[in-house]
């Protein structure tokens, strides 16, 4: 089963990819895991990239790409896998079919977590970190003991710049250019399934089963 999570940022896809790994036994994959994990083994994929990272610029599609394939091509991708966070953009996607086209395999199913924008600026601009540990909170949904400091070790809580509104609106704006396209891409090829994303993170996930079986 090959199954790509599609949603904003900030829409709860990578809990509910690291929770159907577990279900169903195949690799939750995230771009930035690849790339972490090529730059520590040296490899001459993780060179090219950190070549571009270092300069500042982003990793072209290609390389990317070629990541991608690398690691999908790995034992313990033989019953499948989850993408979390790619494709990002229809020259990826495209790439990534081209690729698995050439192997007779194809995306079963494209998981759509949709959530309002709205929804996902309080989610977001709610979250608190420690200083100290690191510990997430949530000011509604998972508060701490005392207001403002980290039930863990007791340090100040902050409201990092990636978690700020209008820092979350450019994010969102970024995620609906050229994600979006994502989404019309997988309807045509009989493979998105959109689920309501707004729900208990229990409910989004039974759905989710439910449509995989």
């Amino acid at each position: 089963m090959k199954i790509i999570m599609l949603g904003a940022p900030g829409a709860g896809k990578g809990t509910q990819a690291k929770m159907l790994s577990e279900r169903y036994g195949i690799p939750h994959i995230s771009t930035g895991d690849i790339f972490r994990a090529n730059i520590k083994n040296n490899t001459e994929l993780g060179k090219k990239a950190k070549s571009y990272m270092d300069a500042g610029a982003l990793v072209p599609d290609e390389l990317v790409v070629d990541l991608v394939v690398d690691r999908i091509k790995n034992a313990d991708c033989m019953k499948g896998f989850i993408l979390d966070g790619f494709p990002r953009t229809i020259p990826q996607a495209e790439a990534l079919d081209y690729a698995l086209n050439n192997q007779n395999e194809k995306i079963d199913y494209a998981i759509n977590v949709d959530v309002p924008d709205e929804n996902i600026i309080e989610r977001m601009s709610g979250r608190r970190a420690c200083v100290g540990c690191g510990a997430t909170y949530h000011v509604v949904y998972n508060p701490t003991k005392a207001e403002g400091v980290c039930d863990q070790c007791g340090q100040e809580l902050i409201l990092r710049d990636d978690d700020k509104p209008e820092t979350v609106k450019k994010r969102l704006d970024v995620y609906h250019e050229q994600t979006q396209p994502l989404i019309d891409h997988y309807e045509k090829k009989g493979a998105l399934f959109t689920v309501d994303g707004t729900q208990d993170i229990q409910v989004v996930f039974d759905t989710i089963v439910k449509k995989l079986g």
